[in-house]
């Protein structure tokens, strides 16, 4: 709260003159307004923080949700390269491209 010396050097008064009743108010008024605002600071940071743990425990679940559903799927292994009858080479899981049989230029 301003200082009486302050407040009259906002208003632009010199130190002779009083403050204007209008620019007083009662020290109850003043607590009982910090009082309010308090409570609703409070009030706001209860709210902010349940959100950051709603926030949080969602992460998490998703998270672990998502870990779960891909170690669901089991790997498969093939063994073998192979060949269609159409030429097309098929890819095993060592990585080596099996070209099959080529082809005779005449």
């Amino acid at each position: 709260m301003n200082t009486d010396n302050e407040l009259k050097k906002s208003l632009g008064l010199d130190e002779a003159n009083p403050i204007p009743a209008d620019y007083k108010i009662p020290y109850f008024v003043y607590q009982d307004d910090m009082n309010k605002m308090d409570q609703s600071h409070k009030r706001i940071e209860k709210w902010l923080l349940v959100l950051l743990f709603v926030i949080f425990f969602a992460l998490v679940g998703t998270n672990v949700y998502w870990i779960a559903y891909e170690l669901s799927y089991q790997d498969v292994v093939v063994t073998e390269t192979t060949q269609d009858g159409n030429g097309v080479n098929v890819i095993g899981t060592s990585g080596d491209i099996d070209y099959g049989a080529k082809e005779k230029d005449s």
